[in-house]
């Protein structure tokens, strides 16, 4: 019996249908990873605004066992001489889930003592918005000399800082050194923030009927990052003037994520120094007291941003 072999050929692909192909294949990717990437900036951005609202109801937790919002830093003043203790980051660590880390901070001597360290230099995931670019960075803040410091001691970073309240010329008079608050003490609330100095002889920690604009209209606290000097970041237990506290300026370069960029065109470099900005296109996130999250947009009448950071002038944002 004969048998036939039968000899099947097979065509291989060509360079060129290979070339095709993949072309094909990196077309579909270029379509596709924008979609990714916003997608994951979404996702980053959500529980951003989960975290800022974790923040406020801490802070209302604050205010329901003390009958103070938080003090935006506590500072004594003997002279020329200014000591900083705890601030609102530190004061609610308790009511995010941080009792062992707050228990370690001793509210008895200076934010700088050696005493404070750990807490200093401890990461707080609450803290750090997932969009920044270099999270848990541990850096010796910029003006840390000022606060007494030797220009050796560092602190963790974080994303978020406190809103004092309406910013002047040269510095924010609700974040900055009591005596300079002392020289507005007549414009009262229509000058103050929610967290804002807290020194002895000064303006009290707020309560909540202090809030007369309404928590739903006032700015508690907002985003801070920068791409540039990170030393001039936002630090969250640093309770020195102006790295976990900002005030509302009328000028938008004071919004920039980019502490260099702002100083470029910034008609004072105080708006930098007290600014805000973050890493999600054209927005920065702000959680208001009545614990709304928020997206204030960069492109936003900076008029309107002022009277938003203050707790009693009677301005609303719809007012021109």
């Amino acid at each position: 019996m004969r048998h036939t072999a039968h000899i099947v050929s097979r065509r291989a692909f060509t360079l060129v249908e290979l070339l095709v192909v993949i072309a094909i294949i990196g077309v579909l990717v270029a379509l596709l990873l924008p979609a990714v990437q916003s997608a994951r900036e979404a996702s980053r951005r959500m529980k951003c605004t989960n975290q800022l609202r974790q923040i406020a109801i801490a802070c209302h937790n604050v205010h329901d066992t003390t009958n103070f919002f938080p003090s935006g830093h506590k500072v004594t003043v003997n002279g020329t001489n200014y000591v900083y203790y705890s601030n609102w980051a530190i004061l609610i660590l308790p009511y995010i889930e941080q009792q062992a880390l707050f228990s370690q901070y001793d509210d008895t001597v200076s934010n700088i003592h050696i005493n404070n360290k750990v807490v200093r230099e401890s990461f707080v995931p609450t803290y750090a918005c997932p969009s920044e670019l270099k999270p848990k960075q541990l850096l010796i803040p910029a003006t840390e000399a000022n606060s007494g410091g030797n220009g050796t001691i560092a602190y963790m970073s974080g994303s978020y800082r406190g809103s004092s309240g309406v910013s002047a010329t040269g510095f924010d008079q609700w974040a900055a050194y009591p005596s300079e608050v002392m020289v507005n003490m007549a414009q009262g609330s229509g000058l103050r923030g929610m967290l804002h100095t807290d020194w002895a002889g000064g303006v009290a920690p707020e309560r909540m009927a202090n809030i007369t604009d309404g928590t739903s209209n006032t700015l508690l606290v907002g985003e801070r990052s920068t791409r540039t000097t990170l030393n001039r970041g936002t630090f969250w237990a640093d309770s020195f003037n102006l790295y976990n506290l900002s005030g509302a300026y009328n000028q938008s370069a004071s919004m920039l994520a980019d502490y260099d960029a702002c100083a470029k065109v910034a008609s004072d470099v105080a708006q930098c120094k007290y600014g805000w900005g973050s890493y999600h296109p054209n927005l920065v996130n702000f959680v208001f007291g009545d614990g709304s999250v928020r997206p204030i947009m960069r492109s936003m009448d900076m008029k309107i941003f002022t009277y938003l950071a203050t707790i009693g002038n009677g301005e609303t944002a719809s007012d021109q």
